[in-house]
């Protein structure tokens, strides 16, 4: 069964060729020129994730994430001619999964793609199906995170960071251990990218983000879940 992607790009050429390399392996894309025609396609279809462009003709990709976000949680994959940091932190913190700078090879998107894709769909490895640490939920079968019974937004790759981190309540994990147990994100173990994603995290399930209680950094050692954060 084939991987329904809608990609956001005002560059026709470039979806032309990534249609033609991605359908032989398993991905069917379905282009959108336009900001305003990717968000009514999202609207009335269903598609497995979306590639989207930062520079579009008639509004930023970033508004288009931050909109996007607000109503799904579409694994999302961004694209972009200006390869600063600053810009892929942006990204990220407005709901991005992943981030790609322009000219990307075929193949990097691809991968990226399927990763972001695996993260969606795997289930994630559970002894009951909802796990409670003091005033929050995990509820792994529905992929779903609960503070005082209000659900919070994560994105899919959010998601199994948390259950990374909660698993492992108590202990100290590095970054290179959070990204072995999230095999398939293309980041360096030192990139400020999973920083980013740690301080998401914190603005849907802390109290106070900048005081996290359950959630610590160690400093040079990596993050620490609390076991008993109300305590």
């Amino acid at each position: 069964m084939s991987d329904r992607i809608l990609m956001i790009e005002d560059d026709r050429q470039l979806t032309a060729m990534l249609s033609e390399y991605l359908r032989p392996l398993g991905i069917l894309v379905t282009a959108a020129a336009s900001a305003g025609a990717g968000l009514q396609m999202l609207a009335r279809d269903s598609f497995d994730a979306l590639v989207l462009d930062v520079m579009l003709p008639d509004r930023d990709g970033f508004e288009v994430c931050r909109a996007v976000r607000a109503q799904s949680d579409i694994p999302i994959l961004m694209l972009t001619a200006r390869g600063d940091e600053t810009d892929r932190i942006v990204g990220l913190e407005l709901g991005a999964d992943d981030y790609l700078p322009k000219p990307f090879n075929p193949r990097e998107l691809l991968a990226r793609l399927r990763a972001i894709l695996r993260r969606r769909t795997q289930p994630v490895a559970a002894r009951s199906q909802i796990v409670r640490y003091g005033r929050l939920e995990i509820d792994r079968d529905a992929r779903a995170v609960r503070l005082d019974g209000e659900a919070r937004v994560l994105t899919s790759y959010q998601f199994e960071l948390l259950c990374a981190l909660a698993a492992n309540a108590g202990r100290v994990m590095s970054r290179d251990a959070l990204m072995e147990k999230l095999k398939g994100e293309n980041l360096e173990a030192f990139d400020r990218s999973l920083d980013v994603h740690i301080s998401r995290i914190r603005a849907a399930i802390e109290d106070d983000p900048k005081h996290p209680r359950r959630i610590i950094t160690v400093r040079g050692a990596g993050y620490v879940f609390a076991k008993n954060p109300e305590a």
